[in-house]
């Protein structure tokens, strides 16, 4: 008599697919509107234009918002002098040390305190001071190509940006008044 025997077995396997690159991303920018005002209070040109953020800003934002360090609540916008053909931004640029470019100081006091309005919460969330620009009352002639934002009235804090004019370096008089907005916007790309 034979005896058969068998043998049952399952096999189960498993597999995971991953992709390296997800679809999320996230882009950030910034733009500047700047409008002079004669002492006649009549508007002698406006510019709006592009910043770049430097990899300060740029640190300085991932630091402040995910490692919850030193948070910056007062920021202050300055004046890049002309000529725009000679001013050059690079992304390692500091407030100690930007050599293409230089601060603007002929106006009244130091650099002015930016009074930010509450973010958007569409996508992009948009932060301005539109409602409050920082005024420059201008104390001399001048050529002004731009300008930056930064964390302190002196040049030891963070750069977090700066730009030109779009178009082309502006003159600026005694009794002027420079008025500045900044608009950031945080897109879900």
């Amino acid at each position: 008599m034979s005896t058969e025997k068998s043998k049952a077995q399952d096999v189960v396997s498993a597999g995971l697919l991953t992709f390296p690159k997800s679809g999320d991303s996230a882009s950030a920018g910034g733009v500047y509107t700047v409008t002079c005002v004669g002492p006649d209070g009549v508007e002698k040109w406006s510019d709006t234009f592009h910043n770049l953020v430097v990899n300060q800003g740029l640190q300085d934002m991932n630091d402040k918002y995910f490692k919850a360090s030193g948070y910056t609540a007062v920021w202050y916008l300055g004046l890049v002098t002309g000529p725009g053909s000679g001013t050059t931004y690079a992304a390692g640029d500091t407030l100690a040390s930007h050599a293409g470019w230089t601060e603007n100081t002929d106006y009244t006091g130091s650099r002015k305190t930016v009074t930010f309005g509450t973010p958007t919460t569409a996508d992009p969330s948009v932060v301005s001071n539109s409602a409050s620009p920082s005024a420059f009352s201008i104390t001399g002639t001048a050529v002004i190509a731009g300008a930056f934002l930064a964390s302190t009235t002196d040049n030891s804090g963070v750069l977090f940006s700066a730009g030109d004019f779009t178009g082309g370096d502006k003159s600026v008089a005694s009794g002027d008044t420079l008025n500045v907005t900044y608009q950031f916007s945080l897109d879900a790309a």
